[in-house]
């Protein structure tokens, strides 16, 4: 399946290259080999065939190859045009394989930011074209989506019908995922037109928007299918640069969501700044120019597989919970609220 990295920080930018190229088990190495603590066994003496969850193998022996796209915040819009206020988002998207796209390694290795979203891709059907490449920015606000909307041919024209006019008119791909995008922008918003997407909502708001659009799709799919309806994985993520709100989710009684961990110190392990190496404990940062006694800002990292070799430095968020980082970095986990009669069975994992 996919695989999607954000950072977030109130005070304490990140360097790209330092969390998305150099680490070994960095989202841009993460096409082919996985690392997945909590849900899959790894070291030496294991391989992907040793786990006895079949679902888990097959989502983890993809390969992530049909396009890579990164969105990080910045200030220079604000500094040129009028009356706009606080950090917007740049994006790049490629089709290229990310660990030989110049550009990208070029970008990266000169772009620093307080906010970050990166994604690779493993198509669930659409076409491999750079619009359907994540992240998906309306306005302030960028979501991206690892897993895929069961039966989204059955559902997406009635899902198209929940869109405010300006969220609709903003889809340019075919993704089950924009789809999704545009759903939660029109719940966040409240239907409005694309000058509210310059705006900020509080992370409750947020919160809410995102469990709203997760149970919308379900009921979409109730409606048509009934119990024939196919479970969903739906690992989404939103941020608008100050806030961010992520889903680990999976509408079965028993199976596994796609993985998602998050981390308040691994920031630190990543950052060229500090020593220490996120590739080993017994490896050096010799580029390091900050101390041991030296700390880092606060910071929260929210990413499919962890990027550093400290298991102990991630969380694995629970299945069918949210993680909210409001605007002064404070993480909370929370449930997320749907009634049971929306779980599915999985006629390819019984």
């Amino acid at each position: 399946m996919c695989r999607w990295f954000a950072y977030i920080s109130p005070e304490e930018p990140c360097l790209l290259s330092d969390v998305l190229v150099e680490p070994a088990n960095a989202i841009s190495k993460q096409c082919s080999e996985h690392y997945l603590p909590k849900l899959l066994p790894h070291g030496e003496e294991h391989d992907l065939d040793d786990s006895n969850d079949k679902l888990m193998q097959m989502r983890n022996s993809l390969l992530n190859m049909d396009g890579l796209g990164i969105a990080w915040y910045t200030q220079a819009a604000e500094n040129y045009v009028k009356n706009v206020e606080g950090q917007r988002p740049a994006l790049y998207k490629t089709q290229s394989p990310p660990i030989s796209d110049f550009n990208f390694r070029n970008l990266c290795s000169n772009t620093e930011t307080q906010c970050l979203f990166a994604h690779i891709r493993a198509t669930s059907g659409s076409v491999v074209t750079q619009v359907n490449s994540h992240p998906f920015v309306f306005g302030r606000h960028v979501f991206m989506h690892n897993g895929a909307i069961s039966n989204f041919s059955n559902v997406r024209r009635d899902m198209t019908d929940l869109l405010s006019f300006d969220a609709y008119c903003n889809i340019l791909g075919s993704t089950d995922s924009e789809h999704a995008a545009a759903l939660y922008i029109t719940n966040l918003t409240n239907h409005g037109a694309k000058d509210t997407w310059e705006k900020e909502y509080p992370i409750g708001e947020m919160l809410s928007a995102m469990n709203k659009t997760l149970v919308q799709i379900m009921e979409l799919q109730q409606k048509h299918l009934g119990k024939k309806a196919a479970p969903n994985s739906l690992n989404f993520c939103a941020t608008d640069g100050r806030k961010m709100v992520a889903t680990r989710f999976r509408n079965h009684a028993t199976q596994q969501p796609p993985s998602l961990y998050w981390s308040e110190f691994a920031g630190r392990t990543l950052n060229h700044k500090f020593p220490g190496n996120p590739d080993g404990a017994n490896l050096v940062n010799e580029a390091a120019t900050k101390g041991t006694d030296e700390k880092i800002g606060k910071h929260t990292i929210i990413a499919s597989e962890p990027t550093t070799y400290d298991e102990g430095e991630w969380h694995l968020i629970h299945a069918n919970c949210m993680l909210t980082v409001d605007e002064n970095g404070t993480e909370n986990e929370v449930p997320v609220e749907y009634d049971a009669k929306f779980n599915a069975v999985d006629p390819n994992f019984p």
